[in-house]
């Protein structure tokens, strides 16, 4: 059922929208356990606004906030989680992002510096058969309307290590990505939110959200 609203979705995004109505809505991931979920407050909007002018989609402007345990989870085709900290999923919620994922759901994980240690055994409970694997830069997301051959751009310095894209693959579909060491999220917010950010990082950042706005929405 998942599957055919999305396809239906894609039709919609095809049409080109009048006045106030939009195609659809993204959504940012109100997680629990106490990590800050909400952070980046301006990220989404700009990333909205750049893919609908540079990709030409139609997607609402303001972001939606979404639980892991709503039913409206199933209704966006493209969910964004972040945060520093703790984060938990109790069994209903692993279920319901499972079945999100595989009906044809999309998330992408950003660690926002500190993430790493709490997402990877969450995303367990979702997928106890599936690893995070890094995927090779030639990976069709690095390479929709943006060339990215180097993989991810690096936004953020924090232990001088590499920035990494991994992703968990289910029958062959990649349903989760996960940008690590980047802070992908942060080079989306507003120009002059973090004053060390160069015009070139935020239109870098913005070109790799778009790449993986465009594949959620046209990967098989």
């Amino acid at each position: 059922m998942l599957k055919h609203l999305l396809l239906a979705t894609l039709l919609l995004l095809s049409l080109t929208a009048a006045g106030p109505t939009y195609s659809f809505k993204i959504a940012k991931l109100h997680y629990g356990g106490g990590g800050d979920w909400y952070a980046n407050k301006t990220s989404l909007p700009n990333l909205i606004s750049f893919c609908n002018q540079t990709l030409k989609t139609n997607i609402a402007p303001d972001e939606a906030t979404v639980e892991l345990d709503a039913p409206e989870l199933l209704s966006y085709p493209f969910v964004h989680m972040t945060g520093h900290g703790n984060v938990s999923f109790t069994a209903t919620e692993a279920k319901n992002l499972r079945r999100y994922l595989t009906g044809g759901g999309f998330l992408h994980i950003d660690d926002n510096y500190g993430l790493d240690k709490f997402i990877r055994p969450e995303m367990k409970k979702v997928f106890p058969e599936l690893e995070f694997v890094e995927l090779p830069y030639s990976h069709p997301i690095y390479h929709q309307k943006y060339a990215f051959p180097q993989g991810l751009p690096k936004v953020h310095e924090h232990e001088g290590k590499r920035a990494q894209g991994f992703g968990l693959l289910y029958k062959g579909r990649l349903v989760c990505f996960y940008s690590y060491e980047c802070d992908l999220g942060n080079g989306w917010e507003d120009v002059g939110t973090y004053p060390e950010d160069s015009p070139a990082t935020h239109e870098a950042a913005l070109r790799m959200g778009a790449n993986l706005i465009a594949y959620a929405l046209t990967q098989d």
